[in-house]
């Protein structure tokens, strides 16, 4: 059976297209829906509440567009609300963690480092998590303010480099051996981030994993692949030239009030 219906997803902003990269790399001819909620980015300061509550406008959104599953391209969202999520709505969830069980196994020294939201350290699917690996030292570090410069375009900014040094140094210092971006944002960091850790530190994000286990998933409960074009709708509900910039191949930005 091919299913045209086209893929949603949802971020707290623009770094949730780290994730639709992934995902359009491995279906390219999936349609897919993406939602920025960068108004009410980032996620990872506000309440459990708030975040359910943000969650289940953006799905209803993607649900009135007619998607066939919703991936949460948003840590502190997956962490916090996508339990709700899947009690409330009949549709496919697909979320995403930090990639802690891969860093752990392969650790040589035991240590690694996590870097992300103060929502997504603090949820009960993260500590879950921690107490299954508690053979490992795990350095958390919020990232305070990194979402936020890399929602106003300042990715490559003096600031932006002066806050992840002032992250990553005491990781360094404890001799991590892989660091975990625990927040969709951060991959785009990468470059910065390789500049400040030595050469023998691997950076693990998520986005290759949840593009695999979307695939899974449609296969599974959905049935055979689209065969379409791969269109891309991206909607956003604040400065879309932000969006707009990071994304390749000039893809149409719309901005929408939800």
């Amino acid at each position: 059976m091919i299913n045209n219906q086209p893929i949603g997803l949802f971020d707290s902003g623009i770094g949730g297209t780290s994730i639709w990269n992934a995902i359009h790399e491995l279906m390219p001819n999936e349609d897919t829906i993406y939602l920025a909620d960068s108004k009410n980015a980032p996620y990872g300061a506000k309440s459990k509440e708030e975040i359910i509550a943000l969650s289940k406008k953006n799905t209803e959104l993607l649900l009135s567009m007619n998607v066939k599953i919703i991936v949460v391209a948003c840590n502190t969202a997956t962490t916090n609300a996508i339990k709700d999520l899947r009690s409330e709505y009949d549709i496919p969830f697909i979320g995403i963690e930090p990639a802690i069980k891969p860093a752990a196994l392969n650790s040589k020294t035991q240590t690694i480092g996590i870097l992300a939201t103060k929502g997504t350290l603090s949820s009960e699917l993260f500590n879950k998590t921690l107490e299954m690996h508690s053979d490992t030292k795990i350095i958390e570090q919020i990232g305070y303010g990194l979402v936020e410069l890399i929602e106003n375009g300042n990715i490559n900014s003096p600031e932006m480099t002066l806050l992840l040094k002032s992250y990553l140094q005491p990781m360094i210092d404890s001799n991590i051996d892989f660091l975990v971006l625990g927040c969709s944002h951060y991959p785009y960091l990468i470059p910065q981030i390789k500049k400040i850790l030595p050469h023998h530190i691997q950076i693990i994000d998520s986005g290759e994993a949840v593009a695999k286990q979307t695939q899974k998933i449609i296969q599974e409960k959905i049935g055979m692949h689209s065969l379409g074009q791969g269109k891309s709708l991206f909607y956003t509900n604040t400065n879309p030239k932000v969006l707009a910039s990071i994304l390749e191949n000039n893809y149409p930005v719309i901005e929408k009030d939800f």
